[in-house]
C-alpha cells in the first residue's frame, strides 16, 4: 500500500486556502410566494418578442419507425420557445424544462407528431401564452444492407422536427432530415477517357406537412430517406465487401449527379407527395478534387400560384 508523505490540511481548510468564505447573513425570502417575480412584471416594455425560451437542451428521445430498428432511443437537441406580448417582461424558463420532464416521465417524449402536438399545446397552457414551438434535431439510426452480400450495419441521418401551436391558427408541422449520399461528377465522366471523381454529398430536406397528414399510415422518415438515397449516384453503406463495392461503384458510374441534379430530382419526388405543401432541398458536395464544396438549393411552396 502506498505511503503518503505529504500532510494535507482538512478539505474545509483547503477550500478556505483557495478563497472559500463562510456564508453571509441571509436577509431575502426563501419561500416562493414571498420572492420577487421580475419576469411577471407588467408594463410597456417597448416591443413584442417573437420567440423566447431555451435552446441547446440535450435529452434522450424515443423514435418509432417502419425501418429496423423499429424502436430506438437517441439523444436529441431541443429548442423550446414562445412569444411574449409587449406588456410582459419575460418568460418563466423553468416551465420549459418542467414540460420536457413531464413528457419524459409519461414516456411520450417521442418523434410521434401526435405527442409533439400535444406537447406544444400543453406548453402554451403552462406558459400562459397564445403559442409555443418545439424544435428538435435528433440522430436516427437504420439498418443498411450491402447490395450483394446483404451484410447489414447501422447508418444514420439527422432528423429535424418543428411543431408550432397557435391558439388562432392551430398547428404547423415541419419535418426533415439530412442524409449522406454519394455523387459522381457527370462532367468528369464526360471528359475523361476513364473513371470519374466522386464525393460524399449531404442532402438536407425540410418539408411543411399538410394539416391532415396521418403519420399512422405513412412514416415520413422512411419516404424522406428514400427520396434522398434513391436520387443519388449511390447510397452510403456501413458494411461493404468487395462484391458490394463493385455494385456500388458501377451504380454510381451509371447514375452521375451534379448538386443541381440532386435538388431537382428530390424536389420532383416531394412535389408529387400530396401530404407535402412546401419544401426546401439543399445538396452540398464535399468535393474530392476541388478545394471548395459545391452547393445548390430549391425552395418551393405549392400554395403559391403561377410559379
Amino acid at each position: 500500500m502506498t505511503q503518503y508523505k505529504k500532510h494535507l490540511p482538512e478539505k474545509q481548510e483547503r477550500h478556505r486556502l483557495f478563497g472559500s468564505v463562510s456564508p453571509g447573513k441571509r436577509t431575502k425570502p426563501t419561500e416562493k410566494d414571498a420572492m420577487a417575480d421580475l419576469q411577471n412584471t407588467q408594463n410597456d416594455f417597448l416591443f413584442h418578442i417573437d420567440a423566447v425560451g431555451i435552446t441547446n437542451v440535450t435529452h434522450p428521445m424515443t423514435i418509432h419507425g417502419e425501418i429496423e430498428p423499429h424502436t430506438q432511443t437517441s439523444v436529441a437537441k431541443f429548442t423550446m420557445t414562445s412569444s411574449i406580448v409587449q406588456q410582459s417582461k419575460g418568460t418563466n424558463m423553468s416551465r420549459f424544462t418542467e414540460q420536457l420532464e413531464a413528457y419524459y416521465q409519461k414516456q411520450r417524449l417521442t418523434t410521434n407528431l401526435k405527442d409533439l402536438k400535444a406537447f406544444t399545446k400543453e406548453l402554451s397552457t403552462r406558459l400562459k401564452t397564445t403559442d409555443a414551438t418545439i424544435d428538435i434535431t435528433v440522430p436516427y439510426f437504420y439498418q443498411q444492407r450491402g447490395p450483394h452480400s446483404q451484410l447489414q450495419g447501422l447508418n444514420h441521418v439527422d432528423l429535424t422536427i418543428k411543431v408550432t401551436y397557435d391558439t388562432s391558427s392551430g398547428f404547423t408541422v415541419h419535418v426533415g432530415l439530412a442524409a449522406t449520399i454519394t455523387t459522381l461528377c457527370p462532367c468528369s465522366k464526360e471528359i475523361s477517357e476513364y473513371s470519374a471523381h466522386n464525393q460524399r454529398g449531404i442532402v438536407s430536406i425540410t418539408t411543411e406537412l399538410d394539416p391532415l397528414f396521418d403519420e399512422t399510415t405513412s412514416d415520413w422518415k422512411k419516404w424522406l430517406l428514400e427520396m434522398a438515397e434513391s436520387n443519388a449516384s449511390a447510397k452510403i453503406h456501413p458494411v461493404l465487401k468487395r462484391t458490394d463495392e463493385k455494385v456500388v461503384t458501377e451504380h454510381a458510374y451509371e447514375n452521375p449527379r451534379f448538386v443541381e441534379d440532386m435538388v431537382r430530382l428530390v424536389s420532383a419526388d416531394l412535389y408529387e407527395r400530396e401530404d407535402v405543401v412546401a419544401f426546401k432541398v439543399t445538396c452540398r458536395n464535399e468535393e474530392s478534387i476541388h478545394l471548395h464544396d459545391a452547393i445548390a438549393s430549391i425552395t418551393y411552396d405549392k400554395r403559391v400560384e403561377n410559379r
